[in-house]
């Protein structure tokens, strides 16, 4: 087949819009990528390890990262979003607003502006955990591997970054741009976002400090990570001797997500065997409502619930408590099976957050149904993959991404292009 016809847009840069991309890219067709942050990988590149593997998410990544850079048919257009989309299948029209990244092409990522730059942001990319420069890289292996400057976090009429670059790619006066592109389909691949923890008012995050969520925790045990691999206390910077999982945090819960992530079991599972291989004598408990491994995952939960410290305990938690002078935090729970209500001390206690699909910025359109998920079909030439679709693990959204990039070939022959 070739590129004929209009190109693809692929909005979200994450696993299922890189996926497709490049699937659909080598298949012939043009793409273009529109990834909102200033790099792609999405919330994979903020994992540390995937299950049941156990393997770092920096491989894969890596090599369709080789993929996007060795095709020419992908253009990828990065702190970008699509603002609006009009048109019919086969012949739709994109406005494209980028933003500022306020550094170019030529950046060879030394990290000079980073260090002499002043200010300081949120490091949304360690979900607040630590904190990065207005000059910023958001970890080692990102795509591209150029910095970008936040410049709502910079001190007024600062030029320190530039005055450091002896390549002169820093350029603090760039403007917003906005670019109009033809495409035959659309495919919304925009991902997730973990659920907001301090809606749960019993469970105490944001109120006590050792309560965290389970994509924090990914990111403490991850040596790019704020606290370089070691799952700590982010009160006292201890390591817990005790640590509490609390599944369906908000999920299947009318009040928060009325549905089942699909993947939190099998995470926090995940992170069990990350704190037994950290500390060995550590005692873990895991409070849930069904321990939820389908398929082939099973496996992998039997060899991790052959933990002899490890406690699955099927009960929901009703209470967390803090005790102010040694930050644990007494959890109260009824176990089910043997129907008593009793309190566990926990030095850390882990929310396993549920999923929530991103795609309220996606343009008119696309259909949602009740809770955000995108449910178009093909007769309108605009598509979904992975999270933006349903809950999903990474290697069911790269088998979802692949059957959209065909979806969206299949289009663009339709509508003009030659097999």
């Amino acid at each position: 087949m070739s590129g004929d016809g209009n190109p693809v847009l692929v909005i979200g840069g994450g696993i299922a819009g890189i996926t497709t991309a490049v699937e659909a890219a080598e298949a012939g067709c043009d793409v273009i990528l529109v990834e909102r942050s200033p790099w792609l990988g999405g919330r994979v590149a903020q994992m540390n390890q995937y299950f049941p593997k156990l393997c770092p998410p920096a491989c894969g990544l890596e090599l369709n990262f080789r993929r996007i850079k060795s095709n020419p048919r992908i253009k990828v257009l990065t702190q970008a979003r699509v603002e609006s989309l009009t048109g019919v299948r086969g012949n739709y029209e994109a406005a494209i607003a980028i933003a500022p990244r306020c550094v170019n092409e030529a950046c060879t990522a030394c990290g000079a502006c980073a260090e002499v730059c002043p200010a300081e942001r949120r490091d949304d990319f360690n979900y607040g955990l630590a904190k990065t420069k207005a000059a910023y890289l958001a970890h080692p292996f990102a795509f591209p591997a150029r910095y970008a400057i936040d410049r709502n976090a910079c001190p007024k009429n600062c030029q320190a970054c530039a005055d450091a670059c002896k390549y002169n790619t820093i350029e603090l006066n760039q403007q917003p741009a906005r670019t109009t592109v033809r495409v035959a389909a659309v495919v919304a691949a925009t991902g997730w976002a973990p659920y907001d923890a301090a809606r749960l008012d019993n469970l105490g995050f944001g109120k006590f400090p050792n309560v965290v969520t389970n994509v924090m925790l990914e990111r403490m045990a991850a040596r790019d990570g704020p606290t370089q691999g070691r799952i700590l206390r982010p009160s006292d910077g201890q390591e817990p001797r005790s640590v509490v999982f609390v599944q369906c945090a908000g999920s299947r819960d009318e009040n928060h997500l009325p549905y089942c992530s699909a993947v939190c079991c099998t995470a926090s599972l995940k992170q069990c065997a990350y704190i037994r291989a950290l500390y060995p004598v550590a005692e873990i408990a895991v409070f849930y409502i069904d321990i939820r491994t389908p398929g082939l995952l099973e496996e992998f939960f039997t060899k991790v619930s052959g933990d002899g410290k490890l406690r699955l305990v099927k009960g929901k938690v009703a209470k967390v408590e803090g005790d102010a002078a040694t930050g644990d935090l007494r959890v109260t729970a009824e176990d089910v099976l043997s129907g008593v209500k009793a309190t566990t001390i926990a030095n850390l206690l882990v929310l396993a957050t549920g999923m929530m699909p991103q795609t309220d910025d996606l343009p008119p359109g696309f259909t949602l149904d009740e809770f955000r998920f995108v449910t178009n079909g093909g007769g309108s030439g605009l598509y979904a993959a992975g999270c933006a679709k349903r809950p999903a693990e990474v290697s069911g959204t790269v088998q979802d991404a692949t059957g959209a990039a065909l979806k969206a070939l299949q289009c663009v022959v339709r509508s003009g292009g030659s097999a």
